[in-house]
């Protein structure tokens, strides 16, 4: 197997691995387990970036989309309540 056919291989599993991700992520009704499916999203892409040769780009998006932003969802999760509020 040469370069390029490893490399459309691998492009072909991390564009599968972002779609699962990203339903999954639509189809958890738990908040928590949302937020750690879009985190596993965030890491698949900056895997992308890495591999389409921008590693600044990569670091960005882990640091960012995967650890602050989810860190901020928890957040805001554990902050909030279940109630609905009727008027």
């Amino acid at each position: 197997m040469n370069f390029m056919e490893f490399f459309w291989i691998l492009q072909i599993l991390i564009g599968i691995g972002l779609l699962v991700s990203a339903i999954v992520a639509i189809r958890f009704k738990n908040l928590i387990m949302a937020v750690i499916a879009m985190a596993v999203f965030s890491l698949i892409l900056s895997l992308e970036f890495y591999v389409l040769q921008a590693p600044d780009v990569a670091i960005a998006e882990a640091g960012v989309g995967a650890c602050l932003t989810t860190a901020m969802y928890l957040l805001a999760i554990k902050n909030t309540t279940d109630e609905e509020v009727v008027e």
